[in-house]
């Protein structure tokens, strides 16, 4: 079985799927890998190292998608600039595309490639259970995320992060507060500690409290009711909720010298909780870093993809940050892609185990049919039957 990597297509986009250590154990589980030219470079892969490691290179994309069984994508092909297109007319009935789909944002594209009769898995799908932890791309990609908006932080804050005791008198530190205590919360946490800044956080799960604190950070509890859903994420909740965190943060954010923002809810919007008073009560200079800006934005002004400026304050909405580290980004994703291969590929032959919770939660359409009970809810389809035996193979 042939596992096509691509180069990826989208708009500064530096990460790719499989890393040249990672071609052995595809190879060893029977999977032969061929790789587009140029693939690795911008994440600091060379082509010749792919070859060494005993991959197959190839300039012709045509090439690739004909002869792949299984097409990787970091960045999903409902998400690819100027290239959609030109990847749904390559693909062929009964591939596979594998990789971080982006379910939540672009749930329509789904129907687009059930048409085309490709099996499509979603690694944001992903059970939380101990067995798929080697498979958390949406993890290893928020901890680069975190790492990222922390050092954002510093490099464009106006002042310096930690206290020093200086000829000219003592600096104070730089004040952080960190908006939910995620996996990209917490690592906003622990490196802007390591950077030196005094930090706060704040999550609607109360069990997170010690992880925090354990990070060196003071946690900040409001005293509103528990928000944790299923599977650790936080719920979604009542707009009188949202309303009383807003007035209850609001002295937080102004406190701050920069605040950064990670809540989401899978499926939702994300949940206000920075109005534009509030931000126009910090400090001039000060910063809010918007993680959550793909989905809406917890801050009210947020621009997704963009920076917004006024009274002194910027908001900025970053996307991709991940491809800001592209040689760490593509080794863990790289990882976890490989480790969902191999679970699906048994002897060089695709295996559609349906009692496996990895492959049935992950599979989002099969057979001319968006099969995935949450994506066709998204999407206002009624609920499918389950699948066939012979669609099952």
């Amino acid at each position: 079985m042939i596992v096509g990597v691509l180069n990826e297509s989208f708009e500064d986009e530096r990460r790719v799927g499989v890393t040249p250590t990672v071609v052995p154990l595809l190879k060893k589980a029977r999977m032969d890998v061929l790789v587009e030219a140029g693939a690795g470079e911008a994440a600091g892969f060379r082509d010749a190292e792919y070859e060494q490691a005993g991959a197959r290179l190839t300039s012709d994309r045509g090439q690739l998608f004909s002869e792949a069984a299984i097409i990787l994508h970091v960045r999903s092909l409902q998400a690819t600039v100027g290239g959609e297109q030109d990847h749904l007319g390559l693909l062929r009935p009964g591939q596979v595309v594998v990789g971080l789909l982006h379910p939540w944002s672009a749930p329509e594209a789904f129907r687009e490639l059930a048409r085309k009769r490709v099996t499509a898995f979603a690694l944001e799908l992903l059970p939380r259970i101990a067995r798929a932890q080697s498979m958390d791309a949406l993890t290893s990609m928020a901890t680069a995320t975190g790492y990222r908006a922390a050092l954002l932080g510093a490099s464009l804050l106006p002042k310096m992060y930690p206290m020093m005791i200086t000829a000219a008198g003592t600096i104070t530190p730089a004040r952080v507060f960190v908006i939910g205590a995620g996996v990209a919360g917490l690592e906003a946490i622990s490196s802007s500690r390591r950077l030196g800044a005094v930090v706060r956080a704040y999550d609607v799960r109360p069990a997170v409290k010690e992880q925090v604190e354990s990070l060196g950070a003071k946690f900040l509890e409001l005293g509103l009711e528990q928000a944790e859903g299923t599977g650790g994420y936080a719920r979604a909740m009542g707009e009188e909720f949202y309303h009383r965190q807003q007035e209850l943060m609001a002295q937080a954010v102004a406190e701050s010298d920069v605040v950064i923002s990670t809540a989401a809810v899978p499926g939702k919007r994300a949940p206000i909780l920075i109005t534009a008073a509030a931000a126009r009560k910090m400090r001039r200079g000060s910063l809010i870093i918007d993680l959550a800006a793909e989905t809406g934005g917890n801050c009210e002004v947020t621009r997704p993809g963009g920076t917004v400026g006024g009274d002194g304050v910027t908001i900025l909405g970053p996307r991709n940050l991940p491809s800001g580290v592209p040689f760490h980004a593509s080794q863990m994703v790289a990882r976890n892609f490989s480790a969902f291969l191999q679970n699906l590929v048994k002897d060089g032959v695709l295996h559609l185990n349906l009692e496996d919770a990895i492959i049935r939660d992950t599979l989002v359409t099969h057979e001319g049919e968006v099969v995935s009970p949450r994506i066709r809810e998204l999407l206002g389809l009624p609920a499918a039957p389950p699948l066939t035996e012979a669609a099952k193979s």
